[in-house]
């Protein structure tokens, strides 16, 4: 009996090689076609036993195929920028470039440039509220990941839940009067009127965990100097449950991006250095399309809200 799909075929072309039988009649007999069988003989008198191995039927070619230079180019997006495929069909899209963001997703999977989790992700359906600008800002504080001349520096981000539009701001130190100071030019820069902030509970944001347990009357604690400056503008400030970043999730994820997409890549030599990138790279990030904006960028997004 036969081993393999190539003796299985030698079998049945034996008797034509050994001039037993035509080729004809054995069609009759044989449960494969006659055409099979000449392509048979052709690849046995050719190759041998070899010539007779199953090859791919997979076309060689497809006239669908996304052209080379647009894969190129692609590619050369990807490690320039590091976006993600959605974010990629939408801004090639803008150069008339028309391509499906699952093709891409395709393309970039096969040169090896998808992310790589650890672990499958469990994916929640949240309720969306629909906020107009400045209704609700994001804020919080980043450590500069690298030492500049021997000294740490902070990044204060502010960001607007509506429109993603985003200010970063660089100080020494994250005391309560460099908070005070952020969101007094926060207030004077951002193209619309705060109505409410919300901040983790560290130290220089509020004194809830710190000052009330240290005051002498617990029914009238004495109020952090944000909350003050916050009665000031006439704005509310909330502060998320302790241990419970995800609540501040829209300024999280935008220090991901801070941290893949320009810290990473960029070496600082001085604190004017720094300061000058950082406000090229906040320009920039406010012109990037996002997924929760549906392609839109946030000054695009300020424009419809």
């Amino acid at each position: 009996m036969p081993k393999s799909t190539k003796e299985e075929k030698f079998r049945w072309i034996k008797p034509i090689l050994d001039r037993e039988i035509t080729i004809k009649n054995m069609a009759k007999v044989c449960p494969f076609s006659e055409r099979s069988i000449k392509y048979w003989l052709d690849g046995y008198r050719k190759y041998g036993l070899d010539g007779l191995e199953n090859k791919s039927t997979r076309p060689k070619t497809n006239p669908k195929e996304t052209l080379i230079r647009i894969k190129e180019a692609i590619v050369e997006l990807r490690n320039k920028t590091k976006l993600s495929a959605i974010k990629l069909h939408w801004k090639l899209e803008k150069e008339n470039i028309l391509i499906h963001e699952r093709t891409i997703g395709k393309i970039l999977k096969k040169e090896g440039l998808t992310r790589k989790y650890r672990t499958r992700k469990i994916k929640y359906k949240y309720i969306k509220v629909p906020l107009s600008r400045g209704e609700l800002v994001e804020i919080d504080v980043k450590y500069a990941p690298d030492l500049v001349k021997n000294r740490q520096y902070y990044q204060f981000t502010a960001i607007d839940c509506a429109s993603r539009w985003r200010y970063l701001k660089i100080y020494s130190d994250y005391s309560n009067f460099s908070s005070m100071v952020f969101l007094e030019e926060l207030i004077e820069v951002a193209p619309f009127r705060i109505r409410a902030i919300k901040t983790d509970n560290g130290s220089n944001f509020t004194n809830r965990y710190t000052g009330y347990l240290k005051s002498s009357d617990p029914l009238n604690p004495k109020l952090h100097c944000l909350d003050i400056l916050c009665q000031k503008y006439n704005i509310i400030h909330y502060l998320i449950d302790p241990g419970k970043p995800a609540q501040n999730g829209k300024v999280e994820r935008s220090h991901r991006s801070d941290q893949e997409m320009f810290y990473e890549g960029n070496k600082f030599k001085s604190l004017k250095e720094l300061n000058w990138k950082i406000r090229i790279w906040n320009e920039e990030y406010n012109n990037l399309e996002h997924c929760g904006l549906n392609g839109l960028t946030p000054n695009e997004a300020l424009k419809l809200l």
